[in-house]
């Protein structure tokens, strides 16, 4: 049995200056025809746009000095111009929200890129500054994200929800819409680690990694992050205890809404 994620909370225990001095940029794709939900992240039944909760739960976090919105259509860039974010528009042929973060990223004077899902209103914006930290604490790292820990077979055999192992240092192994491990034991409790979509990716290997050609796994699970480990690279996992795992249908936009109105009220 492997390891699981490096856990690490947000408290800033290292130099003041070792993370200060690491300059970050949160860059989040907002592409317009979402499979599952064309148009999501301009649904507003709370008010405000979808990108709009990402954009200010984006603005929260402490340690990235901006925060950029990368579409490719005029109605979100627009959008995204109403409630005063930056926002830059893309090619509309990106195969994958890492490319469309790889352009807008160009120019900028960053050292760590992060790329937070569109997708994500409820993100916590300490889960944003616990892969910047992981970058600093390890200069070795190139890329860094999060998981969560949960225990549910159910769940854990939902495609939707990616599932990582890692090894005992806190480096993925592998990242797959099955449930992994597979328990061969029935008397043995199930532990899972669910991946959360966000990375912090040094600048310099996010310009290298959408570059290189997809690999045989990325294509056969459709999940992109399987490219740095299928070219020999390295990601760190950081265990947080945020589970939210993003809006993909309008059933998870419904529960979203209901969920705000909710902490709305109560406020």
């Amino acid at each position: 049995m492997t390891g699981g994620p490096e856990t690490y909370q947000s408290q800033h225990s290292e130099p003041e200056s070792e993370s200060a001095s690491l300059r970050a940029v949160v860059v989040i794709p907002a592409r317009y025809d979402s499979t599952r939900l064309p148009g999501k992240v301009l649904l507003s039944e709370t008010g405000k746009f979808l990108i709009e909760h990402v954009y200010e739960q984006a603005l929260k976090a402490r340690l990235p000095q901006e925060v950029i919105i990368a579409t490719d259509d005029n109605q979100v860039l627009a959008a995204a111009n109403s409630f005063g974010a930056r926002a830059v528009l893309t090619r509309p042929e990106h195969r994958t929200g890492t490319e469309r973060v790889a352009e807008a990223a160009v120019g900028l004077d960053a050292e760590v890129i992060v790329n937070l899902q569109g997708d994500e209103p409820l993100i916590a914006p300490d889960v944003i500054d616990t892969v910047v930290e992981a970058l600093a604490l390890d200069p070795a790292a190139q890329v860094a994200t999060a998981a969560f820990r949960f225990t549910d077979p159910e769940k854990a055999a939902d495609p939707n929800l990616v599932k990582v192992v890692t090894n005992d240092w806190g480096n993925a192994l592998y990242f797959s819409r099955s449930p992994v491990p597979y328990y061969r034991d029935e008397d043995v409790e199930r532990i899972y680690f669910g991946h959360l979509g966000i990375y912090a990716y040094r600048k310099k290997f996010l310009e290298k990694l959408v570059r290189m050609d997809q690999g045989k796994l990325e294509m056969a699970e459709k999940l992109e992050q399987l490219r740095v480990l299928e070219s020999g690279h390295g990601i760190k996992v950081i265990l947080t205890d945020y589970s939210s795992t993003g809006i993909d249908t309008q059933e998870d936009y419904d529960r979203f809404v209901k969920e705000w109105k909710k902490r709305a009220h109560q406020e």
